[in-house]
C-alpha cells in the first residue's frame, strides 16, 4: 500500500507542472536547513528557557532519529520497487525514519509554543504547523520517503518535544539535577557512538554496486550523536559560567541577533570539509557537529553577555 500511496503521487508530480517539485524541494530543504533559525533566535533574542528546550528537543530527536536509522537499516523505497522515481539527488543513507520530517516537525512545533505565548504572534502557529505538515508531505511527494518513514519521524518528533518539554519543567522546580542529566546524556552519547561504529550492517550489492555504504551512514550518525553530545557540554558552560539573558524584541537584540548568524553560516558552508579531511571521517563529522552546537549554546550567547553588558 506505501509503494501504490508514492506511485500515485509520482504519477501527479509527472503530469503536474515542474514548478510543484521544485516547491517542494524547497520545503524540504528550508525545514532541514534555515529552520533552524527560529529555534536559534528565540534563544538569543526573545525567550532563552524556550529556545533552549526547542534545540534540546532538537538534539535529542536528531540524536534517536539517527540511532534508529542505523539500527533498522530500512532501505529507500526505490530500492523495494524500481517502479518508485526520486525527484533529484538519491539520497544515499537510509530510509526509515525521516531525518527531515523529524527535524522540521521539532523545530516548527518547538517555536510554536513560544508563539503561542504572545497575542501579536499566535497566527504564526499555523503556519508553522502547515510547514511541519507539508514537510513530511514532501518526503513522500519526491519519492524520497514511504509514509511509515514520515509518520515515525512525525510522531518521534512530538516525543521528544513533550519529554524535553516536561523535563525542563521539572528542572525549573529541581535545579540541582540538571549536571546529573547532561552527565547521564552525555554518557549515552559515547556509548551510541561505539554501538553505530561497531555494528554490523547490510552489505547488498546491486549490478556491483553497494546499495548504501555503511561508512557514510555512520558518518552521518557521528554528526547528529555529536550534536547532542556538545550540546550537553556547551549547555554546562553556559549555566555554570556564562548565564546570558535574552537581548530582547528590540531594533538592538535583532541586529546582534541577526550579526550573530554570519559566523553561523561561514561555520556551516567552510569548515565541514576542511575538518574531514584534518581529523578524517567520522571525527570531521563529530567535531563539525560539536563546533556549530557549542557557537549556538554557548559562545555566541557569551558574545552577547559582553556586549549587553549583562551581568
Amino acid at each position: 500500500m506505501d509503494i501504490t500511496y508514492l506511485l500515485w503521487l509520482q504519477d501527479i508530480r509527472i503530469t503536474a507542472h515542474d514548478g510543484w517539485t521544485t516547491f517542494m524541494q524547497g520545503v524540504s530543504s528550508f525545514g532541514s536547513s534555515y529552520a533552524l533559525l527560529l529555534p536559534i533566535l528565540i534563544y538569543w533574542c526573545w525567550d532563552k528557557r524556550r529556545g533552549l528546550l526547542t534545540l534540546a528537543s532538537l538534539y535529542v530527536c536528531l540524536a534517536l532519529t539517527a540511532l534508529i536509522k542505523l539500527t533498522a537499516c530500512v532501505y529507500r523505497p526505490w530500492v523495494r520497487d524500481p517502479r518508485v522515481v526520486p525527484a533529484g539527488k538519491l539520497p544515499s543513507s537510509y530510509s526509515f525514519p525521516s531525518r527531515h520530517t523529524s527535524m522540521a516537525t521539532t523545530i516548527y512545533l518547538g517555536a510554536s509554543v513560544t508563539l503561542w505565548q504572545h497575542k501579536k504572534t499566535k497566527w504564526l502557529v499555523v503556519l508553522c504547523v502547515l510547514a511541519a505538515l507539508l514537510t513530511g508531505f514532501s518526503r513522500n511527494y519526491l519519492g524520497v520517503h514511504t509514509p511509515q518513514d514520515v509518520l515515525v519521524g512525525l510522531i518521534l518528533s512530538v516525543v521528544c518535544l513533550c519529554g524535553v518539554w516536561k523535563l525542563g519543567g521539572y528542572l525549573q522546580q529541581h535545579p540541582e539535577n540538571e549536571n546529573r542529566i547532561l552527565l547521564i546524556t552525555a554518557v549515552a552519547c559515547l556509548i551510541a557512538l561505539g554501538y553505530i561504529y561497531y555494528k554490523s550492517y547490510p552489505m547488498d550489492y546491486v549490478d556491483g554496486k553497494l546499495l548504501v555504504s555503511p561508512r557514510k551512514a555512520i558518518h552521518s550518525g557521528f554528526e547528529s550523536i555529536g550534536g547532542l553530545f556538545a550540546f550537553c557540554l556547551a549547555r554546562y558552560i553556559e549555566k555554570t559560567w556564562i548565564r546570558f539573558q535574552a537581548t530582547g524584541l528590540h531594533m538592538k537584540g535583532i541586529v546582534y541577533g541577526m550579526i550573530g548568524l554570519i559566523p553561523l553560516y561561514l561555520l556551516l558552508e567552510y569548515t565541514e570539509k576542511p575538518l574531514k579531511h584534518l581529523l578524517g571521517a567520522p571525527m570531521g563529522c563529530f567535531t563539525w557537529a560539536a563546533c556549530l552546537t557549542f557557537y549556538i549554546v554557548a559562545l555566541y550567547p557569551l558574545i552577547l553577555k559582553w556586549r549587553f553588558g549583562q551581568k
